[in-house]
This record gives C-alpha cells, structure tokens and sequence, in this order.
C-alpha cells in the first residue's frame, strides 16, 4: 500500500481516526439499522353483513394471504414485524358468538415473519388491504370476512329478524287522521281527499358513522356512532309499531358501513325513505340545536352545510374502504333524470321533520339545509340527514345520552314521516318487495 509522502505515522493514524468517525456519523450502525413496525392494537368489529378485523401499526406493512381448505381459513403472513403482546392478545379479541370467525390467532412463523389464522365458520370473500394514516389513527391493515353468501335483506325483512328488535307495545294513541295512515286499505283523507296508503311503506334508517370510524367526540367522550345507533333503534321500534309501516337499519351493531353500501342497502328493499341519523359537531363548543340537510345538486346552502358535508363524506376514509372494490353507483347517481324530483320530495319531507324537531329542542338553523352529501344521493329514494343535537355542546352531549331524550327524539321524527305520508302517499312506481 501506497503512503503519502511528508506525513508521519502518527499524523496518517489521526487522518484513519477522523475519517472512521466521520464514517460511522452518516452510517447507521448494523445494531441501529431501520426500526422495524410495530403493532401497536388490534380491533375485532363483528357483524351478519361481515366480520373485520384491523392491525394498526407504527408505520406501513407488507403481506401476503390466501384461503386454505379443510377446514376453512384464512392465511394472512405479515413481513418485518415481530411478534408482541399486542398480538398475542389477538385471540382473546374474538367473541363467540362472531358470525364469521370461528378462531384467531397469531404467531411467529419465521424470524421476521408473523403468521395470522383465522378458522371460518363457512365459505368466505376476504378483502386483506391497508390504509394511510388520517385522523387519530396511522398505519392499518385490514382484514375484511364476507361471507361467500352474504345476508339477504329482503328475507331477513319479511322474516322479522333484521335486528332482533320487538316493536313497541301499547303505543300511545295518535290524532285520527295520522290512524287513516295507519289502515292497509285505501283510505281518503278528510281535507284533501287523496288517497293516504294503500300499501306497506319501507324506511330505510341509517345510524351514521360506526367501527373504525366513532364519528364526531363529545367532550365527555360521547361518541357519535353509538348515540346515532340508540336513536335509529329507538325509532325502528316506533316505525315497525304501525300497521302498514316497517323499517331497516343499514347497520345494527358497531360496525363499518362504507357510504355507497348505505344507499345500495336502501335500493335493495326497494325503501320509500332514507333517514341518515347524525349527532353534530362543530368548532364552537356553543353551538347547539337540530338540522335537517338534503342533498344538492348545486352547491351548498351555506359555510356551515358545505363543511359538514365535506366532514360525513370523509367517513369512509376514516372507517376503512378498499378502494379497488368501490362501486361507481355513487358517481352515476346525480346523473339519473329523476334525482331533481326526488330532492323535491326530500325537501318536502325535511320541512315536516325540521318543524316536528322544534317541538323537542332549538333550531339550528329554521329551514333544510342543502349540500352534496355522498350518502343522500339515491337518485329514487327520498333522502334526509338529521342532525339530532350538537355533541360537541356539553348540554347537548347530556342529552342525546339520556333515554327520555333519545324517545322524544324517535317520536318527532316519526310524527314528521307521517306527517310526510299523509300529504304526500308513495305511488305504485315505488312498490316494494314482493311478499308471496
């Protein structure tokens, strides 16, 4: 080896120590290579409709997974991660009664690899995919379980078991015009002298956010997709108590419901209704009273319904959606001839639900608010979003917490839909399920 002329030994050995240094300060050390992810929970979210299970994560994951045969499972390997607690406690998250998952689990499979089984309780159509962070949330994986055959709505609508909730008993007795819209034969209001029903009528009703996705947070940590599944259950009970009326909920537990799944669900019964239940929040924490909103095919009515509507259609990046499985419904829908006469109706049907709230609680704002609402746009289907109260008003907070409030609040709105039905019957255009 060749040395540098005019430097001693002792100089040459200072430059060696100086350029190792510097090396070893833009180098990481083998010991101190890249971090590896880490999973930091694990959620379970079981339902009829599917079963997901999610891994959040310190940053992003590679995987791979596939079906395996007798029995069924499902085989998910995840790449760099180490096993931990928090997945070891991944079987204990299973609950027994899950429609989908007979066991879970986890292991290491190989050094750098953790190996997930899931034993299905029958045939099954897994969507395994990830999501960036946003919101509280980082890194997820997420492992959805449908079943190869999925519920049908229809069936388990005339089987009366669509979420197990008995109607009410003794309902309370209503004025005599609102009982004409009670009767299954045709009947002719007194006034007006049109035709009330003369047929079942179905209503679609859809408790907002839920799963992954809470909703807005009260400040006494109040979450929005609970308060919104109270009030739907509440008023499906109330609907399903009328003779000639009967309700479904897009979802009946804590579960993920992605936007355009909402509305396909109302298509699929053929519903004349569609009532999304929401719980406002805002920034101002003195903000308070109900809403209604429709949908607009032009812009928003205001600031405040423009933001709101930008805010519920997040939902679906805050719950979770496999977006190479998106359906293009929602993107053809403002294109459907009849959608300018179904806002019409739903405007009219927001004006009886607006008045009917203001016998219960303030105003927001004293007219329907419009905006371009993803999960309000069935082009066929009168649709409203009711905002019940604010949740991030610490008064407002208590009461969609209390029981009296929350039936005061399944009583306005069905006092609004039969006001709705009375003056406006749904035509033969929308008849509904055949029930032979």
């Amino acid at each position: 080896m060749s040395r540098r002329p005019g430097l001693s030994l002792e100089r040459r050995q200072l430059l060696r120590y100086a350029g190792a240094a510097l090396i070893l300060s833009v180098t990481p050390l083998a010991g101190a290579a890249a971090k590896l992810p880490t999973v930091l929970a694990v959620r379970v979210w079981p339902s009829a409709d599917y079963t997901r299970v999610t891994l959040e994560c310190s940053a992003a994951i590679k995987f791979n997974h596939f079906l395996v045969d007798n029995p069924d499972r499902l085989v998910i390997d995840i790449e760099g991660v180490e096993f931990n607690s928090v997945l070891d406690s991944l079987a204990g998250k299973l609950a027994a009664d899950d429609p989908n998952i007979k066991l879970l689990r986890a292991g290491r499979f190989k050094p750098g690899i953790v190996r997930l089984v899931m034993e299905l309780k029958g045939k099954v159509n897994p969507q395994v995919f990830t999501l960036v962070p946003i919101g509280e949330y980082g890194h997820r994986l997420v492992l959805d379980v449908y079943p190869a055959e999925p519920p049908d709505p229809l069936m388990a609508l005339l089987e009366g078991r669509e979420d197990g909730v008995e109607p009410l008993k003794n309902e309370q007795d209503f004025p005599l015009e609102e009982k004409k819209l009670a009767a299954p034969e045709v009947q002719t209001a007194k006034k007006s002298g049109k035709p009330v029903v003369d047929r079942l009528v179905t209503i679609t009703l859809d408790p907002g956010h839920g799963g992954e996705d809470p909703g807005a947070i009260g400040k006494g940590g109040t979450y929005e997709k609970n308060v919104t599944l109270e009030v739907a259950k509440r008023l499906k009970r109330r609907i399903d108590a009328e003779p000639n009326m009967r309700a479904v909920l897009t979802r009946d537990s804590d579960f993920f419901v992605p936007l355009n799944v909402r509305v396909q669900k109302a298509r699929r019964v053929q519903s004349d209704l569609f009532l999304s239940i929401h719980a406002d929040a805002w920034i101002k924490p003195d903000a308070r009273g109900s809403s209604v909103f429709v949908l607009s095919e032009r812009g928003a009515s205001s600031t405040q319904a423009r933001l709101l509507a930008q805010r519920e259609n997040e939902a679906d990046l805050v719950g979770g959606v496999n977006i190479r499985s998106r359906d293009p419904f929602l993107a053809r829908t403002l294109l459907d001839l009849s959608q300018t006469a179904t806002i019409a109706d739903s405007l009219k049907l927001g004006r009886y639900l607006l008045g009917e709230l203001g016998t219960i609680n303030t105003l927001h704002k004293s007219q329907v608010e419009q905006a371009g609402f993803a999960v309000l746009k069935a082009p066929d289907i009168p649709s409203a979003l009711i905002e019940t109260a604010f949740i991030s008003n610490r008064e407002e907070e208590r009461r969609l917490n209390d029981d009296a409030y929350q039936e005061k609040l399944a009583e306005a709105i069905i006092r609004g839909i039969r006001q709705y039905f009375i003056k406006h019957p749904p035509g033969p255009k929308a008849r509904l399920a055949v029930l032979d």
